[in-house]
């Protein structure tokens, strides 16, 4: 429950009169987020679970992108690993697909566009390191390029590629 503090000033009743003392009212949060209940209460809780112990139903189905072409592929993989949602993911994978995705073959594009499907903080927390990829991506060779592009070796001041 969350208590919010609003002025009654704020508060018309139906006689149109304004209170100008304050009440507190509780609500629950209106927006609750599907996998709450599968996250852990603590933020820097080591024991995050993973998203194969997060129910299939409740993990959103990637887009089946038959007969695609390579070209189609890449600009798409171009766009998407700009276009993220975190900073941090943007960041790292629009950099990387800048220096990458041309000399990618189809079966690695097709690898990284599994890679995007997978949630932004969970890729951002495999590349800096921070957690372990699940069995399905610890023995990734993509991982493993896209983490020596995150350790950043060669201290490149890297910035967001234009599209």
């Amino acid at each position: 429950m969350l208590r919010r503090c609003i002025p009654k000033a704020f508060t018309f009743l139906p006689s149109r009169r304004c209170l100008s003392s304050t009440t507190f009212i509780k609500s629950a949060d209106p927006y609750p987020l599907p996998l709450q209940s599968f996250r852990p209460s603590k933020q820097n809780d080591s024991s995050v679970l993973d998203n194969q112990d997060i129910p299939s139903h409740l993990m959103p189905k990637p887009l089946p992108r038959n007969n695609e072409t390579v070209d189609t592929l890449r600009a798409r993989l171009v766009y998407q690993s700009r276009k993220r949602g975190t900073l941090e993911t943007d960041l790292l994978l629009s950099t990387f697909a800048k220096e990458n995705l041309e000399s990618m073959t189809e079966s690695e594009l097709k690898e990284f566009d599994k890679l995007m499907d997978e949630p932004d903080w969970d890729i951002y927390y495999w590349c800096t390191e921070k957690r372990d990829p699940p069995p399905r991506w610890a023995n990734s060779p993509l991982l493993e390029k896209l983490r020596i592009h995150t350790r950043n070796e060669g201290k490149v001041v890297r910035k967001m590629p234009d599209l």
